[in-house]
């Protein structure tokens, strides 16, 4: 008997531990996440996030590949053996000749481009080996060795230097690069902090529908007591059902909500979409003072899209350079000097050497395009203006930007204590009428208005207060100043910089 009783105890024991370790192991499955916390995961996950970068990457690796193209670049180009055996007509003679020819050789150059004049300094040595065997005069055969030294300079004149145009392009591209991926973090927080307060908000909600479907029970547990006694009619048991299956109903609505809410936010933040997430946040209300010229001043000082404006009109200016160049009269000049020998003895090859010099001049001179030129020309004047009519309405819709989010925040402050006061209305209305339900003086119809004008009231706060935070992350992003903790998102030394 007494081991039956000690069998049991164990096996009590036993089965409590096991219900134990069950729920810490789904405690410490459910990752509990903070508005931080999540901002940081979508820095490093968000698929939006990582493709700008890679974007600023592109730009950096050109950038840095233009720069390497300016140094003096080193080329082989080896032909180890060539053969060639033709037959021709020699027109002077009247003869056919048969032509044996094999040769090997290669060409080594080194090309220094030269920046401020967008020419090419280039010192080429070509050195090689034939055997010529031709039928003409008794089949003549010349077999020597060959070596061509020479520098060679070419230089583009009366035309643009294209050279600093491409790496100038290439410089505004990075920057842009820069602003974009420094704007789509800024993006990333307000997309991330609003999904946030979606699950936030949904979970709160769910946990209203929770407290008032425990209402709803108790109050139906009220009037089935009362019409069990006999002192309600059945019609209040049949409506206090009714309000039951309503309220158990609203739950599972925002359980699905809550659920679904979530796996939008797992999605944007590029998480697995199967782990189980729970968010945590203080939502309480803490005034910050916002300035409104401050607010105006540093947006319109700092914003990244006016800096992108200004490089859209750098661009079209350079397009405008290229478009003027279309059939334009333009030269070239290229000489070169150098020294040539060859020999049948390699090491007699500069014995009877020979100078090569070679100087060039040419010139390409439109003479009629159709007016082609001009119109393109006029079409590129209109894109510059384009781009500085978007500069200017760019300046004009930060300052409305601005100023209305400074409105918004200032109603919000009105509006949160005018949802607290209806909050705390609501509860002290509901409880107040509980107690007449209780007392027989109320109908379940008219106490469940009661417990949804609560469950509104409630959820009315909470949102306030999430559109009081939302409103200061825009001004954040609209004046790129945080007010919150007094502080410019951008250094004043880089602003400065810029300018």
């Amino acid at each position: 008997m007494i081991f039956n009783m000690l069998f049991k105890k164990i096996i009590q024991r036993g089965l409590l531990l096991i219900f134990f370790s069950q729920i810490l192991l789904s405690a410490k499955a459910q990752q509990i996440m903070t508005l931080e916390s999540s901002i940081e995961i979508g820095r490093n996950n968000s698929p939006d996030i990582r493709s700008s970068l890679l974007n600023l990457e592109r730009s950096k690796q050109s950038l840095l590949a233009q720069n390497a193209a300016l140094k003096s670049q080193f080329s082989l180009n080896l032909t180890p053996f060539s053969y060639d055996k033709n037959r021709s007509f020699d027109n002077f003679n009247s003869v056919w000749n048969t032509n044996t020819l094999t040769q090997s050789f290669g060409t080594f150059t080194v090309a220094q481009p030269i920046l401020p004049t967008d020419g090419t300094i280039s010192l080429i040595n070509r050195f090689g080996w034939q055997d010529n065997l031709s039928e003409y005069k008794g089949n003549v055969e010349n077999k020597s060795f060959s070596n061509n030294l020479y520098l060679s300079v070419d230089q583009p004149i009366f035309t643009y230097n294209r050279t600093k145009l491409q790496l100038k392009q290439l410089e505004l591209d990075l920057e842009n690069a820069q602003l974009s991926y420094a704007m789509q973090k800024l993006n990333m927080e307000k997309q991330v902090t609003q999904f946030f307060y979606n699950v936030y908000l949904a979970q709160m909600k769910l946990n209203v529908s929770q407290d008032e479907f425990t209402n709803t029970q108790k109050s139906y547990e009220i009037t089935q007591n009362k019409v069990t006694a006999g002192i309600s009619a059945k019609e209040e048991l049949y409506q206090a059902e009714l309000n039951f299956a309503t309220a158990k109903s609203n739950v599972e609505n925002d359980r699905v909500t809550l659920e679904n809410d979530k796996d939008l936010f797992k999605q944007y933040l590029g998480m697995n979409i199967m782990d189980e997430i729970t968010v945590m946040t203080d939502v309480q209300f803490n005034p910050v003072e916002v300035d409104v010229n401050k607010a105006i001043e540093y947006g319109q000082r700092s914003r990244m899209e006016l800096r992108q404006r200004e490089i859209d009109i750098e661009n079209s200016m350079f397009t405008m350079i290229q478009t003027k160049a279309l059939n334009e009269f333009k030269g070239d000049v290229s000489f070169s000097v150098g020294i040539i020998g060859d020999n049948q003895n390699l090491q007699n090859i500069y014995q009877t050497p020979t100078n090569n010099p070679k100087f060039a001049v040419s010139f390409n001179i439109p003479v009629w395009d159709w007016g082609q030129k001009k119109a393109r020309i006029k079409a590129q004047e209109a894109v510059i203006q384009t781009s500085n009519l978007n500069l200017d309405v760019e300046k004009r819709q930060i300052l409305i930007d601005v100023r209305s989010v400074c409105r918004s925040i200032q109603n919000q402050v009105n509006q949160i204590e005018i949802a607290k006061q209806n909050e705390k209305n609501a509860q002290l209305t509901y409880e107040i009428n509980l107690e007449r339900y209780a007392n027989g003086d109320l109908t379940s119809m008219d106490l469940n208005l009661f417990q949804t004008q609560l469950s509104t009231k409630k959820m009315a706060y909470a949102q306030s207060l999430i559109d009081y935070k939302i409103q200061l992350l825009n001004l954040k992003i609209q004046s790129l100043y945080d007010f919150e903790k007094n502080q410019a998102i951008i250094p004043e030394n880089i602003i400065q910089k810029k300018k």
